[in-house]
């Protein structure tokens, strides 16, 4: 989830400050970078179960011991830490206390490995001495609902009561789910409309390479990705493919027009969040919610509600790639050397489109209802997704060669697709690695999971 709101800023006066906002993410090439941001699951290590927020172990205690350790800078709601800041990084809370590192804009995905390996280096010195582990999955096999300590945060509360009213599987998406998610920057409308088309459209497929969440409650659940499951039941008014994209005239403005028809979650004003959920944007630059707020829009409002829509590819100023489950390091580095090698050279890019431009509305809606179940053995347009899968990596390594990024030992990006191309050739899935250590070495306990896929 984002880093909390300023609740300051320009009056919406104009619809076109809305336009404006996703134009001002506009950059020349030699300007763009890749964010990566990942989510864990913290654990106690003698009891296998969630941490709380509040406690020695809990996850108040690792803030802390981040920001005393490593110079990261406490942001505290109401008194609780909530979230940290150093440089452009931060470290915020999901709901459930998953840990999440929202990662620098980084030019090479070899400053992204290093970033990731320096977060968990600090995140093992604080929790190892405290008993606690972290564990890179999509979902958690064995807790519930009810075995979570909700965390302190204004805009989860509203989100709590909100999510029942509009799906069954909300708040198992805000509790029992981790992602790893890539932020990628474009040059111009008509850039950011091909790379849209072209993640989303492949979005899918990242969902196969990476499904790690088999396990729900103890038990197989049928899926390689539960977490992607999830989503397709949390809120149609925020969530899904937004087959618009797809359709002559998309652009900025029509993607503000969706943004505008989604509801409000909230709205922020002197520190505080006030609900305003299930209410309309429009409403709200209109001057008709003004004795909800007591104040009128702004264009921070306008920036906070973007970050309340969750399809699979998200429009901010650059754009969000939310199709994986969190797993292991490697497969955190290899998001952004994917979608950098994909996106980044307009060769590359070009032989994406080619890949994916004839395919139809239902082929895009059949990748979204059955990957979650069948990942890459799923038949489509004649052949595996498994196969579709080593056309895309093949596409991002030559992506990935032509931008020349070498490390100080002279070794180009490609390197850390190595994870995904292991999937890709085998067919094997981190979800199907689960299953076999749980009917193999975990003697059929998918709790021990929590260990055996720990980043230390």
């Amino acid at each position: 989830m984002s880093a909390p709101p300023s609740g300051a800023g320009a009056p919406i006066t104009d619809r076109r400050q809305l336009i404006e906002y996703f134009e001002s993410g506009s950059k020349p090439a030699d300007q763009w970078r890749a964010g990566t941001e990942h989510e864990k699951f913290g654990f106690d290590r003698a009891t296998r179960r969630p941490i709380p927020y509040a406690g020695n172990g809990g996850v108040a205690a690792i803030l802390a011991g981040l920001a005393d350790r490593f110079g990261w800078e406490r942001i505290e709601e109401n008194g609780n830490a909530i979230a940290l800041i150093r440089g452009k990084a931060n470290i915020t809370l999901e709901p459930g206390g998953q840990l999440e590192l929202s990662g620098a804009p980084l030019e090479t995905a070899h400053e992204a490995a290093e970033e990731t390996d320096n977060h968990l280096a600090e995140v093992r010195a604080v929790a190892e001495p405290l008993g606690v582990g972290f564990a890179g999955l999509g979902f958690t096999p064995t807790w519930t609902r009810e075995d979570f300590d909700w965390m302190p945060k204004g805009r989860y509360r509203i989100m709590r009561a909100y999510m029942p009213k509009v799906g069954t599987m909300g708040l198992d998406m805000m509790l029992r789910t981790c992602t790893v998610q890539t932020n990628v920057d474009y040059g111009s409308e008509a850039d950011m409309v091909k790379k849209f088309r072209v993640s989303l459209a492949l979005q899918p497929l990242t969902t196969a390479l990476f499904a790690n969440s088999a396990f729900v409650e103890g038990k197989d659940s049928g899926f390689v990705s539960r977490r992607s499951h999830v989503w397709t039941d949390t809120d149609a008014d925020r969530c899904g493919i937004l087959p618009f994209v797809f359709e002559d005239g998309f652009g900025f403005e029509r993607y503000a027009d969706y943004i505008l028809d989604v509801p409000m979650y909230f709205a922020y004003r002197e520190g505080r969040y006030i609900d305003m959920s299930g209410k309309s944007f429009r409403d709200f630059i209109a001057g008709k919610l003004h004795n909800d707020v007591g104040d009128v829009a702004r264009i921070t409002d306008w920036g906070d509600h973007v970050t309340t829509a969750f399809p699979e590819v998200r429009l901010k100023r650059y754009l969000e790639m939310r199709g994986c489950d969190s797993g292991p390091r490697d497969m955190i580095v290899a998001l952004p050397a994917l979608w950098m090698g994909l996106l980044y050279d307009q060769t590359a890019l070009d032989a994406a489109w080619d890949l994916v431009k004839d395919w139809t509305a239902e082929d895009h809606a059949l990748l979204r209802r059955e990957v979650p179940r069948q990942g890459l053995k799923l038949m489509f347009r004649g052949r595996p997704l498994q196969a579709l899968a080593q056309d895309a990596i093949a596409i991002a390594d030559s992506g990935l060669k032509a931008r020349g990024r070498l490390d100080a030992r002279g070794r180009d990006e490609t390197m850390h697709l190595d994870a995904l191309r292991r999937i890709a050739d085998s067919g094997v899935t981190l979800a199907d690695e689960c299953r076999e250590r749980v009917a193999g070495a975990l003697g059929g306990d998918a709790g021990g999971l929590y260990e055996d896929r720990a980043y230390w």
